[in-house]
């Protein structure tokens, strides 16, 4: 079983405020996780850093610097199953579609997006949707959120608020 930590929107520009919150996600709720993936909207890069010693995973976001090292989109491989990661763009109403299609005869049994801000854990057309919300940034949500993804015989999703 692998256990990958979700997290977006993070929208870091003080690495003092970034490192209380990655303190705070590996103390707690990522304290045992094997992987973690960034949906985009990292804004300061070096918060990455902070997570030393794990495999991290990002895309850029509509927020995030065009001339940093994260692809727009990447799909990865974790214990057979393919996960597509991607921010997202545009109205939240009709996100998941245009993610869907740009993802289209790609095979993903699980795609990973941001952008909204809003968390979604639902599965559409045999494909594990899974929006971890944001751990920093909640916007018109009632609580800050991040994401558990937990991959083995199947792969699930779990949001989980942590205010």
């Amino acid at each position: 079983m692998m256990k990958i930590g979700v997290i977006s929107d993070t929208h870091i520009h003080d690495l003092k405020q970034g490192a209380r919150l990655a303190e705070m996600l590996l103390d707690n709720w990522f304290a045992d996780i094997d992987m973690l993936l960034h949906a985009g909207d990292v804004v300061n890069p070096a918060f990455l850093d902070l997570f030393d010693g794990l495999p991290v995973h990002a895309v850029r976001g509509n927020m995030d610097s065009p001339l940093g090292e994260a692809p727009l989109r990447r799909i990865l491989t974790v214990e057979g199953f393919r996960i597509g990661l991607v921010h997202g763009w545009g109205s939240p109403a009709t996100l998941e579609q245009r993610l869907l299609q740009d993802f289209h005869g790609l095979s993903l049994d699980c795609l990973v997006y941001g952008h909204s801000h809003v968390p979604a854990c639902r599965r559409t057309q045999g494909v594990l949707l899974f929006n971890p919300g944001s751990a920093a940034d909640r916007r018109g949500e009632p609580v800050h959120t991040i994401g558990i993804l937990d991959v083995g015989e199947s792969i699930e999703g779990r949001i989980i608020a942590i205010d």
